[in-house]
């Protein structure tokens, strides 16, 4: 697992975008289970990740996902100040 590291966006990032599923999934849930209210997680993959999208969704978590010019998707993950 690639350790999160700080952007201009996100407080942690996850680059997955050589990883097979699960490892997107687990990372990404496992790395929301720590972070603060407010904190955001910069994802990036190489395919959109429709069931983690319904799993956010479920937990209370907003998304915004955008495809880069570079061809990958970039998600970024939020739950605001509970």
């Amino acid at each position: 697992m690639s350790e999160p590291q700080p952007n201009a966006r996100a407080d942690h990032v996850i680059d997955a975008r050589d990883w097979e599923p699960p490892e997107p999934f687990v990372a990404t849930m496992d790395t929301l289970a720590v972070m603060a209210p407010n904190e955001r997680l910069l994802l990036i993959l190489s395919r959109e990740p429709h069931p983690l999208y319904r799993a956010l969704l479920k937990q209370g978590y907003r998304y915004e996902a955008e495809f880069t010019p570079e061809g990958v998707f970039e998600i970024l993950i939020w739950r605001e100040g509970l």
